[in-house]
């Protein structure tokens, strides 16, 4: 599964973006883009409940060790490159490059570059409850020894 590296992300603690004040709430669920800044808004926010119900079923670790793996995570700063979409049988699916500057409790930063697999289940085709929003399905990243500011993931199709 693609989220493995992700996981070691969850695991080692990685952050979300710095700032003094706590930032404000975002929950958009309209773009792939948005799941994702929605996601990382959570994580900095430790709302850690709200970050995972960004992931379909089976997209990311069992809640307690995703919300656990956050425990040293003090914020992210996150870079998020070109979508790239493509429709198949009432869905649309989304990859999403990104990077990621992390930044401990103890004030280590960290880099992760990667890929987010998103699906959208057309809304016009919806007629039984509940509603499926766009939803990540899975997320690569890795650690990298690059500064943020040249950091940006790349997707496979």
């Amino acid at each position: 599964m693609l989220f493995r590296a992700a996981t070691c992300l969850f695991l080692l603690g990685a952050p979300i973006m710095a700032a003094e004040t706590e930032p404000p709430f975002i929950d958009d669920r309209s773009s792939a883009e948005r799941v994702v800044t929605s996601l990382y808004n959570a994580i900095n926010r430790h709302e850690y409940l709200r970050g995972w119900s960004y992931f379909a079923e089976g997209g990311a670790p069992p809640y307690p060790e995703f919300r656990d793996g956050y425990a040293d995570t003090d914020s992210v700063e996150l870079k998020l490159g070109e979508v790239q979409a493509e429709g198949a049988a009432g869905s649309v699916h989304f990859l999403l490059p990104v990077a990621l500057k992390a930044t401990g409790t103890d004030g280590t930063e960290k880099v992760f570059t990667g890929c987010y697999r998103l699906t959208q289940v057309q809304p016009a085709v919806q007629d039984t409850p509940p509603y499926r929003p766009i939803q990540i399905d899975s997320g690569e990243l890795a650690a990298r020894d690059i500064p943020f500011t040249e950091a940006m993931g790349s997707c496979t199709p």
